[in-house]
């Protein structure tokens, strides 16, 4: 059965549902820079939707519309403006007052939620993502902006305050760093990106803003939003090959913020273009390759279920999936053999459908990479598990359960960020451990088990390798509010609600010794609101 679906999984246009239909091509010509909508008159790059439609010719993958092919000159143009806006920090935006920074991120936040049914739509077009994650992604990014700003409010009031040690009284507060380049992933375009453009805009910073390589359409519904609720210059969005713009950016030396949530190498190219890089802050999302740990006294009905969620939810497409599972000996017989019953309960189809689950795969050559990496696994000594495990039909991968998982093969080691789960078998913990301490990657891991002297071994040993760990629950981001980060190849910097607003932004203090003429002094300064630094306004 599950073949046959395999086999007709594509749908014909006219069984398309009339409200997740797409009108005719979206040709995307506009980019924002300066606080002007441009014109692109040049070449453009068509988007493909994962999505194909039965024609009486056979299967055709949708093109769904195009974006502009800028140049670097145009992204210069782009870099010029944030610039400008900036001013040394002396442009109108970083000098705002906090007060009139969060009235133009909840202008922003009222035009954004407009757009929730084009966005949504256009997720499930450009990425393959399900109705119920498009509109999850689309309701959890509006609740950051709001949990954002709440948070920056919390401190700017703590801020308010004079601090008096030792003879010398003083007022700290957080200010921009600078310029940003801000580049988001195509799996969470919407989200992760937004996870570092609004605090860094919200903190005064001036952004260029380059959208994901897939999930790019989806900008086009906000980008007027963007153009009305920023002062020129302050948020400039530019399109292209990364080679023709990102490069230029770099090593203009202008850049003073690099956020970006992409792979480590790709990191690495564009940090080593600037001409200064210990001038370069960088907030960083990379590779990982996160293990679940199964202890043999683990609850299998909880470690079976948030397995295949860690590793099989949006696909397996999540950095924070799990993507390789140690799994006891004593008990991996019984684990596969449940694992796969959920696998197989698992729906298959299209974005829109009810209740789906595995859906076609963005990423062109996706599913040529997936089978490589099972065929690699069989010639090392593993089997897939599960019945049609592997099977694809174009951009469609039905998920390879892969056993027994050794160091021979690449799957071990190479992060597959599509539906193939690798279970290793283990004897002894130091096992498990062995792998995280060699491991490139060191973002999470998850642990199942009872025994508290065994988990307590492990939260040790793995508490100087990995951000964070999960206790019998898979690995996740959130809450927005914890700490997201991670070591070795996985991250650099932290974000949360909180420490996002501090990533972008430095804190800097005017201090004075605590006599009776430096008192009269700043009081003065205060009273007559002859300063937007020093000053003791309190938000509520």
């Amino acid at each position: 059965m599950t073949q046959e679906l395999i086999n007709n999984i594509f749908p014909e246009e006219t069984t398309i549902p009339a409200a997740h239909q797409l009108p005719a091509k979206i040709e995307q010509h506009e980019y924002l820079i300066d606080g002007i909508l441009k014109q692109w008159k040049g070449d453009q790059s068509p988007v493909l939707s994962p999505v194909f439609v039965k024609t009486t010719k056979g299967l055709e993958q949708k093109i769904i519309g195009s974006t502009p092919l800028l140049t670097k000159e145009e992204a210069l143009v782009a870099l010029d403006a944030a610039v400008k806006a900036y001013d040394r920090g002396h442009g109108q935006w970083p000098t705002f007052t906090v007060s009139e920074r969060i009235e133009h991120v909840e202008k922003f936040l009222v035009q954004m939620r407009a757009k929730r049914t084009e966005v949504v739509n256009l997720l499930m077009w450009e990425i393959g993502k399900s109705l119920k994650d498009s509109e999850k992604e689309f309701d959890r990014t509006c609740d950051y902006i709001v949990d954002t700003i709440n948070e920056l409010k919390a401190t700017d009031r703590r801020s308010a305050t004079f601090h008096n040690e030792q003879g010398i009284m003083a007022q700290i507060r957080r200010v921009p760093l600078g310029v940003v380049l801000c580049m988001g992933p195509y799996n969470y375009p919407l989200n992760e990106t937004f996870s570092t453009l609004l605090p860094a805009l919200i903190m005064g910073n001036t952004v260029v803003f380059k959208p994901a390589k897939y999930g790019v359409l989806l900008i086009k519904p906000l980008i007027e939003a963007f153009r009305d609720c920023f002062p020129p210059g302050v948020i400039n969005i530019i399109y292209g090959k990364g080679r023709d713009t990102v490069g230029a950016l770099m090593e203009t030396g202008k850049l003073d913020v690099f956020a970006f949530i992409g792979t480590n190498k790709g990191a690495n190219e564009i940090k080593r273009l600037h001409p200064k890089p210990h001038r370069l802050k960088s907030i960083l999302g990379l590779d990982a390759k996160n293990p679940a740990v199964v202890l043999p006294d683990a609850d299998l009905d909880n470690a079976v279920s948030e397995c295949v969620m860690g590793s099989l939810s949006f696909n397996g497409q999540r950095c924070t999936a799990l993507k390789i599972l140690f799994v006891h000996k004593s008990i991996v017989d019984e684990f596969i053999k449940r694992f796969n019953t959920e696998v197989a309960k698992l729906k298959i189809g299209m974005p829109w459908d009810a209740g789906v689950s595995l859906t076609p795969l963005p990423e062109p050559g996706k599913a040529d990479y997936l089978k490589g990496l099972v065929e690699d696994a069989q010639q090392h000594g593993a089997s897939v598990m599960n019945d049609q495990g592997g099977i694809s039909n174009n951009t469609f991968f039905y998920p390879a359960v892969l056993y027994p998982v050794n160091s021979k093969m690449r799957v071990y080691y190479e992060e597959q960020f599509g539906p193939v789960v690798p279970i290793v078998p283990f004897d002894k913990v130091e096992e498990t451990i062995d792998y995280v301490l060699d491991s490139n990657f060191g973002q999470q891991v998850s642990v199942f088990g009872k025994d508290s002297k065994v988990i307590a071994n492990l939260i040790d040993a793995f508490a100087s390798q990995v951000g964070r760990i999960n206790l019998n629950a898979q690995c996740q981001r959130g809450p927005d509010i914890y700490p997201f980060n991670g070591r070795k190849d996985s991250a650099e910097g932290t974000l949360s609600v909180s420490d996002a607003l501090r990533v972008f932004s430095i804190r800097t203090l005017v201090a004075a010794k605590s006599n009776e003429s430096n008192k009269a002094i700043i009081g003065k300064i205060i009273r007559n609101r002859e300063s937007g630094f020093l000053s003791t306004d309190y938000i509520f």
